[in-house]
């Protein structure tokens, strides 16, 4: 590299930098802006808020767009975050597509032959117009001498160098953040950078793309109405992926798939049944499966594309989903609110009663009769709500897992405005909550009945066989004056914390008033010079920034409603 070359690397460098520092600045801002509470007052302010939050989600999608790859994808993250950002953000990010322009074709012949070398005289014909252009890789049609038809995904040129860049700043970000005494305040954003970072390199390894696209296609190779098309292993390397060519009509054509003679409920119902069976079923699931990686052949199949986003659903966590399913049949709020936070999901030590109250109306909303159509966006809209700003953590994997339950609900009201999720997704959940009876419903009811009455009669059992002991322990430390009993209310809380502003505040003013009185007598002094009356002024600016915070946090605890 010359001179002028290196200059012109540190040119570009320093510009980047700044641009991502000045796109964080102005996002941490607004949303620091949002939640003052002189923002919004008077009449409408719930109306005027929602818009505004509003805009500033669509701003995030276009600021996230023009700051290119790194962050189309980082935004694609985090749009699984909903205890990151705000709910009108994350709606926002999760219709982020990265279509993007292409790049011309002599840059992708160049970069065929720097991968592939001798073994690219396999390929007798490539389009130069691409059948497809996204943040990381535009793709190609092509042959093979043999007559086979595929595509080629070439990865953009430099990619890895602008990834490494953007992800060490928002590594610095993400220390800056941690630091804050309020925006570090129950998240670790260190381990959520080094997190996004594994994964998004992760995806500029279309090596390992290969690989999870064979095996998502053993998955269903029993299945000959799912097709995952096979991987061209000879011409695949980190940077180019091959696979078979599978052209299909968009999921969302409803128009095209009755000119074809193919149900679109029944496209609809194969959609969800598939993804129901990658979760319960293998534990390995397509993890962005929006309209444009879906696609339907001629004979109704359905086809997969697009695998650099893959999720796992551990056995210990499907084990977990199943209590959690058998609650949420049984509608037991109280159970299932004690199992997520068993499973982490809920903070420790926290308040689970407006928890318990929310879990409670969403399981009479989602499970009573006659079903809503948008069961699965009400439930992640309400899900979304609850977390950001709390201290409730929700795993990546389980958000996509709504998320993609969600889109294809969304897919099957397109398909037909019939299309339920709840039926389709029942010989699903039968078996989750280990019941063998499929004659009647009655009949899986019964064996929800007795597996949650021997739960509770397992649980009862347990605690009344350590009575003695922890009696044995109290009765002790009575003995030895070292019980305490310590009593916890929400309101004594938010009273307590009431009276201790309000004393805060009243000592301030008082000070303020103090150091104005001086400040007039010294102005006024004869035997004093006139600038020590500026000494109390100074003092009066970090009293007045205290007695200001005071009366702004009491006004928000007599805005709470009460316990």
């Amino acid at each position: 590299m010359t001179a002028r070359q290196r200059g012109g690397h540190w040119l570009w460098r320093q510009r980047r930098i700044a641009r991502i520092w000045g796109f964080v600045a102005q996002l941490l801002l607004r949303l620091w802006w949002d939640q003052q509470p002189w923002v919004d007052r008077g009449p409408g302010r719930e109306e005027r808020r929602r818009q505004r939050q509003h805009r500033r989600a669509q701003w995030l999608l276009r600021e996230l767009i023009s700051l290119g790859a790194t962050f189309i994808k980082l935004g694609q993250l985090l749009s699984a975050r909903p205890d990151v950002l705000p709910p009108d953000y994350v709606a926002q990010l999760s219709k982020l597509q990265d279509q993007v322009p292409s790049f011309p074709f002599p840059l992708a012949r160049t970069l065929l032959r720097e991968e592939l070398g001798e073994r690219l005289n396999q390929v007798v014909f490539i389009e130069e117009t691409p059948l497809g252009s996204a943040s990381l890789a535009q793709v190609h049609g092509a042959r093979l001498a043999d007559g086979r038809a595929v595509v080629l995904k070439l990865q953009r040129p430099n990619l890895d160098r602008l990834f490494q860049l953007d992800l060490e700043v928002m590594q610095q970000v993400a220390e800056l953040l941690h630091r804050h005494p309020r925006w570090g305040r129950g998240r670790d954003w260190p381990a959520l950078a080094s997190q996004c970072r594994r994964v998004l390199l992760r995806e500029l390894d279309f090596g390992l793309e290969a690989e999870y696209a064979a095996r998502f296609r053993q998955q269903f190779a029993d299945d000959p109405m799912v097709r995952v098309p096979a991987v061209v292993w000879e011409l695949c390397s980190r940077r180019v992926l091959c696979l078979d060519y599978m052209p299909g009509l968009k999921i969302t054509d409803r128009q095209g798939l009755l000119e074809h003679g193919l149900n679109p409920t029944d496209v609809a119902s194969r959609g969800l049944a598939s993804y129901l069976r990658q979760l319960v079923v293998f534990g390995f699931f397509h993890a962005d499966p929006h309209p444009g990686n879906l696609a339907v052949a001629e004979d109704g199949g359905l086809i997969y594309y697009d695998f650099g986003m893959m999720g796992t659903v551990s056995p210990l966590l499907r084990s977990r989903i199943r209590r959690m399913v058998t609650y949420v049949a049984s509608r037991d709020a109280a159970g299932l609110t004690e199992e997520l936070q068993r499973v982490g999901l809920l903070a420790k030590g926290i308040d689970l009663g407006p928890v318990r109250r929310l879990v409670r109306l969403m399981l009479t909303e989602v499970l009573t009769p006659p079903f809503s159509p948008h069961v699965l966006e009400k439930l992640s809209g309400d899900i979304y709500d609850l977390v950001y700003g709390q201290p409730f953590r929700l795993p990546p994997d389980l958000i996509f897992v709504l998320r993609a339950l969600s889109t294809f609900e969304g897919v099957g009201r397109t398909l037909d405005p019939d299309f339920t999720l709840v039926d389709i997704a029942k010989p699903y959940l039968i078996p989750l909550m280990n019941s063998q009876d499929k004659g009647s419903s009655q009949g899986a009811g019964t064996k929800v009945f007795l597996s949650g009455l021997s739960r509770q009669a397992a649980e009862v059992g347990s605690r009344a066989l350590g009575i003695p002991r922890r009696l044995d322990e109290s009765l002790a430390r009575l003995e030895q004056g070292d019980l305490q009993v310590q009593v916890r209310s929400g309101d004594s809380e938010r009273i307590l914390r009431r009276l201790v502003l309000a004393q805060q505040s009243s000592g301030q003013a008082m000070l303020l008033g103090g150091l104005a009185i001086a400040a007039a007598i010294l102005s006024t002094s004869l035997s004093a010079s006139p600038w020590l009356a500026l000494l109390p002024l100074v003092t009066m600016a970090p009293v007045a920034k205290g007695w200001l915070q005071s009366n702004l946090r009491l006004r928000r605890e007599e805005r709470l409603p009460g316990g």
